[in-house]
């Protein structure tokens, strides 16, 4: 069995692999994911100038919603925010960046609910 300790040495390791080839630009800016045990969290980023155009996470009303936290609905809800914050902006074109995790669960649930919030990738 992997230890947690390793499993995240792989993924940084393909992670590296994967931003050796995409870069976000100010046009289309690379939507990076970073997934933790209790929350996901979401950046619009500009490579080329160094720049976080938007955010969005997870982090937010405890208790009171299901959508809160490190689940597929909570995922889906960051994705539906990341797109509206990245319109306001006037972005509709992305890059993805699925951060060195398999396109799975958390990580897909931002993915489809970001291309049905309007984003494009």
């Amino acid at each position: 069995m992997i230890s947690p300790r390793q499993r995240n040495v792989i993924r940084k390791r393909v992670h590296t692999r994967i931003r050796e080839k995409m870069s976000g630009t100010a046009e289309r800016p690379r939507l990076n994911v970073y997934r933790s045990l209790n929350h996901i969290y979401t950046q619009l980023i500009d490579d080329l100038n160094g720049v976080t155009i938007a955010s969005a996470s997870s982090l937010g009303k405890k208790g009171e919603d299901k959508n809160y936290g490190g689940n597929v609905a909570a995922a889906a809800e960051v994705g539906k925010l990341i797109a509206q914050r990245a319109q306001e902006k006037g972005i509709k074109k992305i890059v993805f960046d699925r951060g060195g995790y398999l396109y799975h669960g958390r990580i897909k649930a931002l993915a489809d609910a970001a291309r049905e919030a309007g984003l494009d990738f």
